[in-house]
């Protein structure tokens, strides 16, 4: 599913318009891509929480290149990790 797709999905399930529910979808996006940006969680209760994780600096080789090791530093990263009900369902 794209975002179109969820889009129309959320427009038909909730009786929008398509423009209704594209503005929905773009709150709820920006919403939590705010949240984590401050560096908050958001835990949607079945679904799953959003968060930032912190990676460490490692070294590692870059692929074609045998033998170049680089030095990759440390940087935040998007995180989710599934809720009891989202798990549940996909089995």
């Amino acid at each position: 599913m794209n975002k179109r797709e969820l889009v129309a999905h959320v427009a038909d399930q909730a009786q929008l318009t398509k423009k209704q529910a594209a503005e929905a979808v773009e709150a709820v996006f920006d919403g939590i891509t705010k949240a984590i940006k401050k560096g908050d969680k958001v835990s949607l209760v079945g679904f799953g929480t959003f968060s930032v994780k912190e990676r460490k600096a490692r070294k590692g080789i870059i692929p074609g290149q045998p033998g170049k090791k680089v030095d990759f530093p440390a940087k935040k990263v998007p995180h989710f990790k599934p809720g009891k009900g989202l798990k549940e369902s996909v089995l």
